[in-house]
């Protein structure tokens, strides 16, 4: 769903959690700002203690901010408690009543908003049918598998109509093959309700596949907002290249920029024209990002700059060059496999050269 004209629904605005005082002091977030759009399936992305889920604790009510506002529709709902925020909560556990039926979970949160019997049955009918899970309704959850765990926990939290959704890293139970399609799952339940989804992960590839935007947490700080291509193609820092995919990383130093590229002489002797970050232009110094799919091999003194063939790494889908550059870095490139092919593969020890696709190198900030 593209969310790209809808006004904001959640508005974080200045928020900073810091538990303790003095030298017991602990910065959970600091002085976060961050707009989430109606409709929108937006990420909380980062790695483990980066703030990512006490952020979302703090719109769930669980906790209160430091300082700092958090607008629901226009509306401070930071000082309100969970009962009266307008949110559901999908747990990393689930939390369903192991005692009841698929059905009744379903049904528990509208019971206990006094809705009328008629319209609880109605509305938990049109969630199992949402979720596909309408034929094991009578089932008890413990009964039933944790990818069918996870519908009932998400078709509960849609049940009462809630303006926002939170998911808690809900897939991280499941195997490979049953995230995967529970991603395909979630997304697909977001576009259909309309419902503005905010899910936390420290998954790259979840984050990627799923999201109209992400942003992209570090340090209690966010370091970039984007769209999955944008923050993949453009990283706003090194943190955000080395988090997201993998990555290059080239010294250099700029010798002449151009409107939006510079030319940079890299250790090895060689010069590379590298896309210029958004801001004020760089000089000196620079850290250049190149993705490993940008980049493939030929003969040595045909490329952009050569070194030796290290190893090559079949992964199936694609193989890993890992090259050492004569400039003592390493450098990998990855080129997707093509059936019967492989016959004029370079081998181990072998000199050869890197090439860089068009805007493969990009400068970056820090």
């Amino acid at each position: 769903m593209s969310a790209n004209t809808s006004s904001a629904a959640v508005e974080i605005r200045g928020v900073s959690r810091v538990y303790g005082s003095g030298e017991h002091k602990v910065v959970a977030l600091s002085d976060v700002f961050v707009d989430i759009r109606e409709n929108e399936f937006f990420t909380l992305l980062g790695p483990s203690g980066c703030g990512k889920t006490t952020l979302l604790r703090l719109i769930a009510g669980f906790d209160f901010p430091t300082k700092g506002e958090i607008l629901l529709n226009g509306e401070d709902i930071a000082p309100l408690p969970p009962f009266k925020r307008p949110v559901n909560t999908v747990f990393q556990s689930y939390a369903l009543f192991p005692h009841m039926t698929v059905e009744e979970n379903i049904r528990f949160g509208l019971d206990m908003l006094g809705k009328p019997k008629s319209e609880a049955k109605a509305r938990t009918d049109e969630m199992l049918e949402l979720v596909h899970m309408t034929a094991m309704r009578g089932r008890a959850v413990s009964q039933i598998s944790g990818g069918q765990q996870q519908r009932v926990a998400l078709a509960r939290a849609l049940a009462p109509k809630p303006e926002v959704l939170l998911l808690d890293e809900p897939l991280s139970a499941l195997d490979y093959k049953l995230r995967k399609e529970m991603q395909f799952e979630l997304k697909r339940v977001q576009s259909e309700t309309g419902i503005t989804f905010i899910f936390v992960t420290h998954d790259q590839e979840e984050a990627l596949t799923m999201s109209d935007r992400i942003a992209v947490m570090s340090n209690g700080e966010v370091r970039q907002i984007g769209s999955a291509r944008e923050i993949y193609d453009r990283p706003a820092d090194r943190f955000v290249a080395d988090f997201i995919g993998e990555s290059n990383f080239l010294e250099g130093e700029i010798t002449s920029t151009a409107e939006n590229t510079a030319t940079v002489a890299l250790a090895g002797g060689s010069a590379i024209t590298a896309a210029l970050p958004a801001g004020p232009k760089l000089s000196g110094t620079v850290t250049v990002v190149v993705r490993p799919e940008h980049a493939t091999l030929g003969k040595a003194g045909t490329g952009a700059f050569d070194g030796t063939l290290e190893d090559a790494v079949y992964f199936g889908t694609d193989t890993h060059f890992h090259v050492r550059l004569d400039s003592g870095e390493e450098f990998i490139v990855r080129e997707q496999n093509v059936r019967g092919g492989g016959g004029d593969l370079p081998e181990t020890g072998q000199r050869v050269a890197v090439h860089l696709g068009p805007e493969a190198a990009q400068i970056l900030k820090d």
